[in-house]
């Protein structure tokens, strides 16, 4: 009964946001008729800043999520990109641009540059900011540097082909009068980025999250965010010199490039070496929220000196992030940030789709066609034949340049950057928007028709694996299971562990303090422990406690006095009717 009654409220709800979804497309549709009516364009435009911000947070909100779930839903796309093309649909080039009952003109044209409000850019950017301080957060070092001479190849030859490649489709368009002119350069440090969010989630339903061109596309992932960053405040330093009048000779060049790769060594190499004393510092606070509170507001200071530096603010949180990934503390920041995260982020990619103007993009759409072919080709040949040279062959090489496929995010981020430093107009910056949608929806099919077949090395692989070993203990029921799998959670909290549920469908727990890190996963009436070879003794030594302390509470239970009794009491019950009271007289 209760099942049937989840089910029906599962399909309630889903019908509501279907029919919330269609409400909240119609009504500006409605509105934009009122307007052709007869309506006069200028109701509620004099509504003040403020309110304005919380009336444009609460049609971005909902039409975000809502777009984002019926992308996902219903078309199996990832829901990034449904949240830009609701950020398309509701934006001031658009249907936010007209007049709405009661909100007015609820996105009117910015002043500058950015065609939204400075309120809800601000709101945008401190998104961005968060957005890359979590991916700072799930950034392995440990994976990076094993894998590092495979990645280091791979990275960079995806790297070298997409710029050149980007920079050269702006000279040939005409867009640029010079290879140094912060058109090109942008065109081509858009193209540089790489998102393996999608990628990772189809490598993991194929289980080849761990084959060796899994891991080199993570690990080549992680330096193509790192090289994309170093790119991304070279070209906004030399764009920079451009606007204010200057001369660009390669020694300012060089400078600006030394700058650049010196502040971000400077300050990974503090966060790094610093990384383990601030979680010390940090963790006497001991409550959870106040922590990644501390250190969201971190990130945020570091924001802050990368752009009194010259840089990009997403750089410095970047770089907070990977400090952070090298404690303990990591899990319990992304388990606080979480609800945050899933709040700001999407308003970030919304504003992102805002930005476009769709009719000018109208003259731009053989520029965004060929800008997207070659974004393709400059990822596929790049990193395949980097890929091909390290020891895959032609089926792993193909493989690794389609895992490397996705712009995703952090495209969209340095288009925005762009786009604010006035390198690009905003027909350019739908270009980039389109070419970013597009590589992220064909990477997906490809990538899953090629990851069929035999392996992808030329030879078999022979790097040396972490040594690891998992333990698994079948019980006879899932409730004895799911029992010490709270008792061994509760064992490593005292132990003055973290300890932080995964969100995933099966309970699995993420097990960390200092170097030691292993995880638990709960599979019906199995519990399995992966357990890495440095923290093996400590794990086993409270395994077989807790297992001991049970066997010595089941024997104890057998022993209790008056369950027999109990039971025969019960079943009796059972069996024969209970008297009926005796009527009052």
């Amino acid at each position: 009964m209760n099942l049937k009654n989840n089910r029906g409220s599962d399909s309630l709800s889903r019908r509501l946001i279907v029919v919330i979804g269609v409400l909240l497309c119609a009504f500006p549709f409605a509105a934009w008729a009122v307007t052709v009516t007869g309506g006069n364009g200028e109701h509620g435009n004099d509504l003040d800043p403020i309110v304005r911000l919380m009336l444009q947070l609460a049609v971005i909100l909902i039409a975000a999520n809502t777009g984002g779930y019926l992308f996902r839903r219903f078309l199996h796309l990832p829901s990034v990109i449904g949240e830009v093309t609701v950020g398309i649909l509701i934006g001031p080039y658009a249907l936010g641009g007209f007049d709405w009952p009661l909100f007015g003109t609820p996105f009117p044209l910015g002043d500058g540059m950015i065609p939204v409000t400075t309120e809800l850019y601000g709101i945008a950017v401190l998104a961005s900011i968060l957005l890359l301080f979590v991916s700072g957060l799930e950034t392995d070092v440990g994976m990076f540097l094993r894998y590092s001479v495979k990645g280091t190849v791979v990275g960079i030859g995806g790297i070298l082909f997409s710029f050149l490649f980007g920079v050269w489709c702006a000279l040939w368009f005409n867009l640029a009068d010079s290879f140094m002119h912060p058109t090109a350069l942008f065109l081509g440090a858009i193209s540089t980025a790489t998102s393996v969010g999608i990628t990772a989630r189809i490598l993991s339903e194929h289980k080849r999250m761990d084959s060796p061109e899994g891991v080199t596309i993570l690990s080549a992932a992680v330096l193509d965010d790192v090289l994309c960053i170093i790119i991304l405040a070279i070209v906004t330093g030399i764009t920079r010199v451009e606007q204010a009048g200057g001369v660009i000779s390669w020694s300012e060049i060089g400078w600006i490039a030394g700058k650049g790769i010196l502040f971000w060594l400077i300050l990974t190499s503090i966060g790094l070496l610093t990384a383990k004393r601030m979680a010390r510092f940090v963790k006497t606070v001991r409550n959870p929220s106040t922590i990644a509170y501390i250190s969201l507001g971190l990130a945020l200071f570091m924001a802050g000196l990368s752009e009194m530096a010259g840089l990009a603010m997403i750089i410095g949180a970047y770089i907070s992030g990977l400090a952070f990934s090298q404690t303990d503390l990591v899990d319990l920041i992304q388990n606080q940030l979480h609800n945050v995260y899933h709040a700001l982020v999407p308003i970030f990619f919304c504003v992102m789709g805002m930005l476009v103007d769709v009719s000018a993009m109208q003259g731009m759409l053989v520029f965004g066609s060929v800008y997207t072919v070659i974004a393709v080709a400059s990822k596929v040949l790049g990193c395949g034949a980097a890929g091909w040279v390290t020891g895959f062959n032609a089926r792993g090489s193909l493989r690794i340049g389609l895992g490397m496929l996705p712009r995703g995010e952090v495209a969209l981020i340095v288009a925005g950057i762009g786009l604010a430093a006035g390198a690009i107009p905003t027909e350019i910056f739908g270009a980039a928007i389109m070419m970013t949608l597009l590589t992220t929806l064909a990477a997906p099919p490809m990538l899953n028709i090629f990851l069929r077949g035999g392996p992808g090395m030329r030879t078999k692989n022979v790097e040396d694996e972490p040594a690891a070993s998992n333990i698994t203990l079948t019980f006879p029921s899932y409730d004895i299971a799911e029992f010490l799998m709270n008792r061994l959670v509760k064992a490593f909290r005292i132990e003055e562990f973290f300890v932080y549920r995964l969100p995933v469908d099966i309970p699995t727990y993420r097990v960390r303090k200092d170097e030691l890190s292993f995880t638990i996963v709960q599979d019906a009436d199995k519990v399995e422990i992966t357990i890495m070879a440095e923290g093996a003794d400590i794990a086993r030594y409270i395994l077989l406690e807790e297992l001991l302390s049970l066997q010595d509470l089941f024997e104890a239970c057998s022993e209790i006095k008056g369950l027999d009794e109990m039971r025969l009491d019960i079943i009796k019950g059972a069996i024969e009717p209970t008297p009926a009271p005796e009527e009052k007289a």
